[in-house]
């Protein structure tokens, strides 16, 4: 990738806020949507409920699948919009976990909104690990992006 678009990757996600999630449930693909935020190290934070068949879905199956895509009004069509496509590794946070008050304070710094929910009992956070990644940057764009070149990716500085 070039410089361009590694500053337009890291964009997208530090500023879109809801991803796809795809998840194994009973054998077969599952698609839902989660907000989401990063931590510095580039692992994505999602807060949800237990009683969702993807937060079931991941415990039972900890690889997962995000797609992250741009609003549709980034591209003069849909199959030049922006995207990431990321394989990950999804691990419960639990409140006594090292990384939980960082995660919490991340996600809270994106989704403000999301404060009231950590009130609620059935809520908990999980982080995913990306192994790899999948960047359309736009029509007949596209790269393949290592675990590595990601983390190196997200401590550049804009």
């Amino acid at each position: 990738m070039d410089a361009e678009a590694d500053r337009a990757l890291r964009q997208l996600l530090r500023h879109t806020s809801v991803a796809a999630l795809a998840t194994l449930h009973q054998g077969e693909p599952a698609v839902s949507m989660v907000p989401y935020a990063l931590l510095p190290d580039g692992r994505f934070i999602v807060h949800v409920s237990r009683l969702a068949t993807h937060t079931q879905d991941m415990q039972a199956h900890a690889q997962v699948s995000l797609l992250v895509t741009a609003a549709p009004d980034a591209a003069d069509t849909p199959l030049a919009l922006p995207r990431v496509s990321v394989q990950g590794q999804a691990s419960a946070c639990p409140p006594e976990a090292p990384d939980h008050a960082a995660a919490r304070a991340a996600y809270l710094a994106k989704l403000p909104e999301a404060e009231e929910l950590f009130g609620f009992g059935d809520f908990s956070l999980f982080l995913i690990t990306p192994q790899s990644l999948r960047y359309v940057a736009g029509f007949g764009r596209a790269y393949a992006v290592t675990a590595g070149q990601y983390a190196a990716l997200l401590r550049q500085v804009e």
